[in-house]
């Protein structure tokens, strides 16, 4: 009798766990991509917005890749001009899942963000991808890309894109040297060199150690997944934001939707990259960016860096989304280890 009241017991948490919620929360190791080697082939997709100086964007991004032994194919439509998108949806969504499916591409980089991402995510198909995983390389708006990959089980490149690139102008050198970091985390973290990163601490950083898989990406993308299948779980994790060109009341409306929704309840610890050209309100908001994020934060105890180098600013550090790190915050510096 007590046999079977246990199964029954037992039946009925199966059978009302939510299976891909737990899945995803259970991931411990995501799968690694192959690293690249010279003689390998990257494919520049242009999944979002159009590209302004399209040719000379791209034609300084082959070039990087292309004095580092890789060799470079293009998206049919990287060049397209649809309004404000690089072609229509099908166009660009075509380009990605051409790159995806072909075995002879080893990364897939994006030219750059935007917005776009969103309306074709739903169009691809991953089921060659699954079976053989490649990188996935941008921010900004393929944060929507990065959330989707993490839930399929695979690691994926928060990095510069080729509209990062400086143009040649008067100020290409001063430009490029400001990019020094970036270009050599993106190398290292593409070749599979050791990503390990020490930075000077914020004053507002919250202190602590923390270990756990690092998620996230743009903080509007993330809040714009809520509720999907491309939302991500942050539990026993550390989540990485980023932001540019919103309101200081936008961003704190975003956190506190993330909040609502239970995105800081089992996060092991935060780190703020970039908070760029926040826009001026006629309204005063009454707090610094980093008053705000620590008051939505307050009642968790879990470490939070601030001025981490990475997002929408010349110094955009490499990060392996997925993959487990650890964080250490002192008064001195910040450390994160892959």
């Amino acid at each position: 009798m007590i046999q079977k009241t246990v199964l029954k017991l037992l039946l009925l948490v199966f059978l009302t766990t939510p299976i891909f919620s737990y899945a995803q929360e259970q991931q411990n190791n995501l799968i690694q991509p192959p690293y690249l080697k010279k003689g390998d082939t990257i494919a520049i997709v242009a999944p979002a917005g159009r590209l302004k100086n399209g040719q000379k964007e791209v034609e300084e991004a082959i070039k990087l890749v292309e004095s580092w032994g890789l060799h470079v194919v293009l998206g049919a439509h990287v060049f397209e001009k649809n309004y404000h998108f690089a072609g229509t949806d099908d166009e660009r969504a075509s380009d990605f899942q051409a790159a995806l499916d072909n075995p002879n591409i080893k990364a897939i980089w994006c030219a750059r963000g935007g917005y776009g991402t969103v309306r074709i995510i739903d169009k691809l198909d991953y089921t060659t991808f699954k079976k053989h995983p490649k990188w996935i390389i941008g921010y900004s708006d393929v944060t929507a890309l990065h959330n989707e990959i993490h839930n399929l089980g695979i690691e994926s490149m928060h990095a510069l894109m080729p509209i990062s690139l400086p143009e040649k102008d008067e100020h290409y050198r001063e430009n490029l040297e400001k990019m020094s970091e970036a270009i050599a985390s993106f190398k290292k973290a593409l070749f599979g060199k050791k990503l390990q990163y020490t930075i000077p601490s914020s004053k507002y950083n919250r202190l602590g150690n923390a270990k756990g898989q690092l998620v996230g990406g743009n903080l509007t993308l993330l809040h714009t997944m809520l509720g999907s299948r491309t939302s991500i779980s942050t539990k026993n994790k550390i989540l990485f934001f980023e932001e540019i060109g919103e309101y200081k009341y936008h961003i704190d409306r975003m956190l506190q939707s993330l909040k609502r929704a239970g995105y800081f309840e089992n996060c092991k610890g935060v780190i703020v990259g970039g908070i760029t050209k926040v826009r001026k309100n006629t309204t005063p908001f009454g707090k610094t960016v980093e008053a705000l994020i620590l008051e939505v934060l307050s009642e968790y105890d879990f470490p939070v860096v601030f001025d981490f180098p990475a997002g929408h600013d010349s110094d955009n550090r490499a990060l392996i989304l997925g993959r487990n790190v650890t964080l250490e915050v002192t008064k001195e510096k910040t450390k994160l280890k892959f």
